[in-house]
């Protein structure tokens, strides 16, 4: 690959991380202050982006696959995509809000495949190149957690400005990405092939527990920060991107241990990482275990790498190359989609369910009794963990160049 090429999707990958970081993981307590928001409105506000990786990604993957080139679609999707989040930053009313978000991202989560699309059709080895890549998607995350977090932008409409210039920046930049043309035009059935990845029996089982996955996932996004804040740990934002450094580390150990380990097990320690994740939370606090919440975030790297980087190279291994961008979005839509609409409702109500009637004086809303949330999502990595492993049968191992 191309200095020039490595430069261009590297940027692109830290921007892309970039926007989404800016203003996802604070919005829960952002709406606690600025709305009043429910525990309930909170988990509806998460479950927007589901519902629209259910309808948008997909649909626009196997577009891309047929008609329209990847970066071109990018360069649309993050253009339009920045005008709703300034929009969102300057409303008042939170059903107002909920329709913004779920609009900007019928626009964004598409763009999540589409990149992947862009970054793969350069590659002449994905398994090696890929993680090196990807990983300044977790330094942008990084560095937009650092920002919201030292400039103490948690609770205020800046995270919207943020995100929505950078937005614009990587609407415009798009346009430069090297050219990623449509790969299936003269297939007729790209929506056909693109499920029938499901007909695979090792798949199958994969795609299902990654759904099931999300369930906890749902859990960390949607009330990690608001959970700390309520702790009193100061500037929860910024010790937070301690996942993502752990990420960024892990990311890049892929393609060593892919080989050396396989498939499955990668995928096991990535669940079994959640369990031990949520214990943590379980019974830690900001006193002498302290300890404990710093290990839960850090343990985000394992979490995430080793199961959804994991899945969408093992994804991308599986697929036909006519359909790779629909692949890819078909994998999007089960996690980001199905699995994360699921699990925003059942956080939400599960989060809900254990308020307390005691007022928090960072929040001004009610505390929770969060030993018993946190255990509820480690209960359910266990039960998809044991699934996986019973049921989980990779006949021809998918293996990546070495380095």
């Amino acid at each position: 690959m191309k200095p020039t090429v490595f430069a261009k999707l590297s940027l692109m990958m830290l921007l892309e991380y970039f926007i989404w970081s800016s203003w996802y993981v604070t919005m829960s307590t952002y709406m606690k202050v600025n709305f009043g928001a429910s525990d309930a409105q909170i988990g509806l506000a998460y479950g927007a982006l589901a519902i629209a990786t259910m309808i948008s990604p997909l649909f626009l993957g196997m577009v891309a696959d047929r008609y329209f080139a990847a970066q071109r679609m990018t360069g649309v999707l993050h253009t339009l995509g920045a005008l709703l989040l300034y929009f969102a930053s300057s409303v008042t009313s939170n059903n107002l809000f909920y329709w913004i978000i779920l609009f900007y991202s019928l626009l964004y989560m598409p763009t999540i495949a589409l990149t992947n699309s862009i970054a793969f059709h350069q590659m002449t080895d994905p398994g090696k190149q890929f993680p090196w890549i990807r990983v300044f998607g977790t330094i942008g995350w990084i560095v937009a957690g650092l920002t919201v977090g030292f400039l103490r932008l948690e609770k205020t409409a800046s995270t919207f400005h943020i995100a929505a210039l950078a937005s614009f920046v990587l609407g415009i930049f798009s346009f430069a990405l090297p050219h990623t043309p449509p790969k299936g035009k003269t297939s007729s059935a790209v929506r056909t092939d693109a499920l029938a990845l499901l007909k695979d029996k090792s798949y199958l089982i994969f795609i299902s527990a990654a759904v099931l996955v999300c369930i906890p996932l749902a859990f960390y996004y949607g009330f990690t920060n608001l959970f700390l804040n309520e702790l009193g740990m100061e500037n929860a934002a910024g010790k937070m991107i301690l996942g993502q450094v752990s990420e960024a580390v892990f990311i890049l150990a892929i393609p060593f241990l892919f080989n050396r380990i396989g498939v499955k097990k990668m995928l096991i320690l990535g669940m079994a990482a959640w369990i031990l994740r949520y214990a943590f939370f379980a019974y830690g606090n900001v006193g002498a275990y302290a300890w404990m919440l710093f290990a839960g975030i850090v343990l985000h790297g394992i979490c995430y790498d080793f199961f959804f980087v994991t899945g969408y190279m093992y994804t991308e291994k599986k697929a036909d190359t006519k359909i790779k961008s629909a692949a890819q979005g078909l994998f999007t839509f089960a996690t980001y989609g199905l699995g994360m609409f699921i699990g925003t409702w059942i956080s939400g109500w599960v989060v809900n369910r254990y308020s307390l009637e005691t007022m928090n004086s960072v929040t001004g809303n009610n505390d929770h009794r969060w030993m018993s949330i946190w255990l509820i999502p480690a209960c359910i990595a266990l039960a998809v963990l044991i699934y996986f492993i019973l049921f989980f049968r990779e006949k021809k191992e998918i293996k990546i160049a070495k380095i």
